[in-house]
């Protein structure tokens, strides 16, 4: 067992093989003689006793022989033992199944190969099914003559990135037009950076018609953190999907369930104890992480993605922006005017996070040690000189950075320019982390520091929208779609603020915008949410 661990081998449950066959389409009504399953990693044949099982039966129906199987599974290991236990797993059943001993050694030799299926030669190869469970393995744990070949072979396969990345983008790429793609695989690919390119390539050129999130199902027959999800990927173009999740209690009896209600395409939405299920009309586009939320909260964001339109709009320019980052915050930002003997034109106030923390900007007399001019250019030190010679005074440290070493002549740039412009507007601030979605307003005068993100509007009253983005509604965005830290601390980023949809600021009655407004200047969320529900035409927010 140890030693299959180490290669990455997590043995799935057969309730669970059988799941992902039935919604892969792999069942015993249909003549399996004439089409072609793979099994990338088979281990000790978990998936394979089934899919053999289901073979004959075919066979015994539809009156063919079982030669006529002899090319309709491949299977593939590194390890000469799982290969041979994969064979004597396989043969077992077909014996037990009545087949002729000569027959069955026959078509399990052809069916089971020790081979790499990452590195195989024969693209050009085109099947109806790849299913299993792809190995758990880190990239980098890889010996690096195997690694490099990887890289090569799978693009998708990028930075830090898990193994099972590149049996996603071959087991893809291997489909027939129409062909499913059923693995229980880790779901970290949806949301972080690794998986990026995989997401990229479905979105292009496949679609994802079931996402069944088991992170808490007694799946394996090892205990493992995999936080594992079934995904049904399809060789088509994007079509109707499936979000379902599961709790504790979902195992064999639920599943069978969950695929008879799969099947009733009338029906949209499903709730029991042990699993909720809904149909959204696609699955969510680009390469950017994927959403995560029950079925129901997913089923509205989609809804609410195709009725409404960005924050961040042309229609109505509003922008998202991050604040400034120094690169050395010791020197370029001081709370103390009166020990830094500096032209007063250097210092442009500051807006910290700190100051937000009340919900009303309350400043604290931070200060910008500022090299830009108007224009966008570096000031002429020799304009300044006690500017200049303050940052002559930290000159090794300014030196030093990254960005002055790129740049030795402009050695006391800051990383980002200021915005001269942004000063004088008025904008909403947002902490980059707080557990909860937190807006608050700057008249205009301040700058804002890069652990702040702001939003600037010429369309919007900035109170009414501060109201809409304090309401669980756009809160529901940013948890659907930001990286969560310890202790349930949510990153506010622009990425993330700019998934959030708005209603046309036109289309909010009138009283509406005095309830938003007025629930943003009180800071009261449930106001705020009761409000915005209106205004998004919802009832309530699904949990």
């Amino acid at each position: 067992m140890q030693e299959a661990l180490r290669h990455g081998e997590v043995s799935t449950r057969r309730w669970v093989v059988e799941t992902i066959l039935d919604m892969v389409g792999y069942t015993p009504d249909k003549d399996l003689t004439a089409t072609t399953i793979v099994e990338p990693a088979c281990g000790a044949g978990a998936f394979l006793g089934p899919i053999s099982e289901r073979l004959s039966a075919s066979c015994r129906t539809h009156d063919r022989s079982l030669l006529d199987a002899v090319h309709a599974i491949e299977s593939y290991d590194l390890l000469d033992h799982n290969v041979q236990s994969s064979r004597d797993r396989v043969m077992q059943h077909l014996l037990a199944a009545g087949w002729d001993h000569a027959v069955v050694e026959k078509v399990a030799a052809s069916w089971i190969r020790q081979e790499d299926y990452l590195l195989r030669k024969d693209d050009a190869h085109k099947v109806d099914f790849v299913v299993g469970n792809p190995p758990y393995i880190r990239l980098e744990d890889v010996p690096d003559e195997r690694m490099a070949a990887y890289r090569t072979t799978c693009p998708a396969m990028g930075g830090r990135a898990d193994i099972y990345i590149g049996f996603y983008e071959v087991g893809l790429r291997s489909l027939k037009p129409g062909g499913r793609l059923g693995f229980i695989c880790a779901d970290r690919w949806m949301r972080n950076q690794y998986g990026r390119r995989l997401r990229e390539m479905v979105n292009r050129q496949y679609s994802m018609d079931i996402v069944l999130t088991m992170h808490d199902v007694d799946a394996f027959h090892e205990q493992v953190s995999a936080y594992p999800a079934i995904t049904i990927i399809r060789n088509a173009r994007q079509g109707s999907a499936i979000a379902a999740d599961t709790t504790q209690s979902f195992g064999p009896l639920q599943s069978e369930e969950l695929r008879r209600w799969v099947k009733r395409a009338d029906q949209p939405g499903i709730s029991t104890p042990s699993y909720h299920a809904a149909r959204l009309p696609r699955w969510f586009p680009g390469g950017d992480s994927w959403p995560v939320g029950s079925p129901a909260r997913l089923a509205m964001l989609e809804d609410l993605s195709d009725r409404f339109r960005p924050l961040e709009d042309e229609s109505t320019r509003t922008r998202v922006g991050i604040g400034i980052a120094t690169g050395a915050d010791d020197v370029f930002i001081t709370n103390n005017i009166d020990r830094v003997e500096m032209e007063e034109s250097r210092l442009l106030p500051l807006a910290m996070v700190r100051d937000t923390a009340g919900g009303v900007l309350r400043w604290n007399g931070s200060y910008l040690v500022n090299p830009w001019d108007p224009q966008g250019g570096l000031v002429n030190l020799a304009d300044f000189p006690r500017l200049a010679a303050y940052f002559e005074r930290h000159g090794g440290v300014l030196r030093n950075r990254y960005v002055a070493r790129r740049q030795p002549a402009r050695w006391y740039r800051t990383i980002d320019k200021v915005d001269h412009q942004l000063i004088a507007k008025q904008k909403l601030l947002l902490p980059d982390m707080k557990s909860t979605i937190h807006p608050v307003l700057d008249q205009g005068g301040l700058y804002p520091h890069h652990n702040l993100y702001y939003i600037v509007s010429d369309g919007w009253e900035l109170r009414v929208l501060g109201g809409l983005l304090l309401s669980k509604v756009a809160e529901a965005f940013v948890t659907a779609y930001a990286v969560k830290m310890r202790g349930g601390t949510l990153r506010f980023q622009a990425q993330y603020l700019r998934r959030i949809r708005v209603p046309d600021p036109l289309e909010i009655s009138k009283v509406d915008c005095v309830a938003l407004a007025d629930a943003f200047d009180r800071r009261d969320v449930a106001a705020a949410t009761r409000v915005a529900l209106r205004a998004y035409g919802l009832t309530e927010l699904p949990e």
